[in-house]
């Protein structure tokens, strides 16, 4: 039998426990269960998960000191368990933000009424470097430009969800998902006796048939899908793998496609087939160097002129990180407000704008207990956290802000909610947030939970893998 000391903090909200101690609910029936384990049963069983993704090659890269360093995901068998009302409040909220944010990349790309009407600043647009003027006009099916989208929730001491990134480019980890789930059900099947979880089976097929939906202009009956990847260098190679063997589509490189007379091929050993539908993993500056970045070796001759003609489509869109910019953020509850006339659902983490003098004179003062992030990194790059940063550090960020203003946003540090993991043979709080997938294709369709996303690091705040975050299965419970 298993002795769970668990030092919970009634400061933080805990996913699993009430205030008292006693597991909330939807946990009660996993705690009994667990609390029938030895310790060491527990170790063995954990040893057996991390084994199971070394096994199947699940891995990222770390990009440190220019080079890169493959990694299994850490993975922690505690699941995150959400009420079925909880989650209903989450899809609504998705579909609502993913909706309001569609209809601005269709708007500044074509009428920028809302730059017009005073909503959005013009300098935000024209400055930001996805803003390609080159995509002014061009159209896309569906007039859908996010196929895929990963919202990023994390809950504050209140247990309010809050949204704290958008990521409409190319948003990683949707296999992990699968992956989680898959190595609970295989080493953890005890758990699952007596909840009645959403499944995940359906769900890719899903979004395949959402990615053919791109396909059917111009009179396709059948169209053609491939997903683009860099190559087996990229940090989320097996995303990209996985993702086409489970979709049934083909994996190509841009060397094995090509363009004439403005149609898109593969090179297959039958010869060229006909390409209607890209799932490109690949930024925008790199796809085509006729157009863009002239030294790319990624991407496809000839490919945004295919694009603009309408001959091939291409998701997600380009231009699309005008759109996911941390500065743009700031703007999302006006976007909604401003095109569905709704208040938001899922409210932002207060924002400050370090353009403006007044708040950035604030911020200055009051960096060792802000979180400063730059408007266009990822993956918990380039990011202060100040009350766990050094004076250098902080000095270091301050100079950074008052030379490039425009490229710094500044957030409060919240109390992240924390949960339980089991790590090193003993059980201890970590911070966590929640990656949503929401897709796109002639209906918008939420995978339920998402990729629970953890600070395994004792005290940590940043959850992304390449940065020590580890993995929970995320459990939806039916009604």
């Amino acid at each position: 039998m298993t002795s769970i000391d668990y030092k919970q903090d009634n400061s933080f909200f805990d996913e699993m426990f009430m205030e008292n101690g006693a597991p909330k609910d939807h946990y009660v029936s996993f705690y009994k269960t667990l609390e029938a384990f030895s310790k060491q049963d527990l170790k063995e069983k954990h040893d057996q998960a991390q084994a199971s993704f070394l096994r199947q090659g699940i891995t990222f890269t770390v990009y440190q000191d220019y080079a890169g360093t493959e990694r299994t995901m850490p993975f922690d068998f505690i699941p995150v368990v959400m009420p079925n009302d909880e989650w209903e409040h989450i899809e609504k909220g998705m579909k609502q933000r993913v909706k309001a944010l569609n209809l601005f990349l269709e708007d500044v790309f074509s009428e920028q009424r809302i730059i017009k009407d005073g909503i959005i600043p013009r300098r935000l647009i024209e400055e930001n470097e996805n803003f390609l003027g080159e995509l002014k006009g061009v159209s896309v099916p569906l007039k859908q430009r996010i196929f895929l989208a990963g919202i990023d929730l994390i809950r504050d001491q209140e247990g309010t969800y809050r949204v704290l990134e958008d990521n409409l480019r190319n948003p990683s980890g949707l296999s992990y998902v699968y992956q989680n789930r898959f190595v609970m059900r295989q080493i953890f099947p005890e758990f699952f006796e007596n909840y009645q979880l959403y499944t995940l089976q359906t769900q890719l097929s899903q979004m395949r048939n959402a990615l053919l939906d791109y396909g059917q202009q111009n009179n396709s009956k059948d169209p053609n899908a491939v997903l683009l990847t860099p190559g087996v260098y990229n940090s989320a190679y097996y995303d990209h793998v996985f993702l086409a063997q489970q979709m049934g589509i083909d994996l190509v490189e841009g060397s094995d496609l090509v363009v004439e007379n403005g149609f898109v091929y593969m090179r297959t050993i039958y010869g060229l087939k006909k390409v209607d539908v890209i799932y490109r993993r690949i930024d925008d500056a790199y796809l085509d160097r006729t157009v863009f970045k002239k030294e790319s070796l990624l991407g496809v001759d000839g490919l945004f002129k295919a694009y603009k003609e309408g001959n091939v489509a291409i998701v997600n869109a380009l231009g699309n990180g005008v759109a996911d910019d941390k500065a743009t953020y700031i703007y999302v509850p006006d976007m909604i407000r401003y095109y569905l006339n709704e208040e938001p659902l899922i409210p932002n983490v207060k924002t400050y704008m370090l353009e403006n003098k007044k708040e950035r004179e604030w911020v200055l003062d009051n960096l060792p207990k802000l979180v400063i992030k730059n408007v266009g990194a990822s993956g918990g790059y380039d990011m202060l956290i100040g009350p766990h940063a050094f004076n250098e550090e902080i000095e270091r960020f301050r100079k950074k802000i008052i030379e490039s203003p425009n490229q710094y946003i500044a957030q409060p540090t919240i109390q992240l909610s924390r949960t339980p993991v089991f790590q090193d043979n003993e059980f201890y709080p970590c911070h966590i947030d929640l990656r949503v997938f929401v897709i796109n294709g002639k209906s918008t369709h939420v995978i339920p939970g998402g990729l629970s996303r953890v600070a395994l690091k004792k005290g940590s705040l940043v959850v992304n893998s390449s940065q020590g975050g580890g993995g929970k299965d995320t459990w939806v419970l039916k009604k």
